[in-house]
């Protein structure tokens, strides 16, 4: 079993092709191609935690691409996720936010970036959607948005070796003061 991390598919958005994908025709066309390489990494004992904004509908549109994406798939809410989506029996779990381990890495899940979350001072990595690229990843925070990973899930590996090559984490003087307080 692998796990893969992706996020902003926004399965059916149309307005995204006149805003932000305009190599596509439509959204038929972006969400064929995010399937398509979505199903040649992910198998179906992959676990896969979506980052929020799965779809801009309804659960009846979101049960219809949950059918044709391969996963066990976690959703974490993102602000398109409406409450019948999150409320869907497919997700192996639907919530607002996830602390993980993967490969004895610890995670903070969240479809919005933080500048600061639980033990950020000791290695813990943030990853996240919603911003489409518009943030800066750094060494311990990275945008997992289909839109800045070739529109396909990816490995916890290949987001590490970009946080590698990324600006370094600064976390706030005060944070760590009140961290170490603690």
């Amino acid at each position: 079993m692998t796990v893969f991390f992706t996020a902003d598919t926004h399965f059916g958005h149309e307005a995204l092709v006149r805003h932000g994908y305009r190599q596509f025709r439509d959204a038929a066309e972006v969400d064929a191609l995010i399937c398509h390489r979505w199903n040649l990494r992910v198998g179906p004992e992959d676990d896969v935690w979506h980052l929020g904004d799965f779809t801009m509908h309804g659960a009846e549109i979101a049960a219809k691409y949950l059918a044709r994406v391969n996963g066990r798939i976690h959703l974490i809410w993102g602000n398109h996720d409406r409450n019948s989506v999150r409320k869907l029996p497919h997700w192996k779990s639907s919530t607002f936010a996830a602390e993980i381990r993967v490969d004895g890495q610890k995670l903070v899940l969240c479809h919005y970036a933080m500048e600061v979350w639980n033990n950020c001072h000791h290695g813990s990595l943030m990853l996240h959607g919603h911003s489409h690229g518009g943030l800066q990843d750094n060494s311990q925070r990275c945008d997992v948005g289909v839109d800045c990973w070739n529109f396909q899930p990816v490995t916890l590996a290949e987001i590490m070796e970009r946080m590698n090559h990324a600006k370094p984490f600064r976390p706030t003087d005060h944070h760590r003061l009140a961290e170490d307080a603690q």
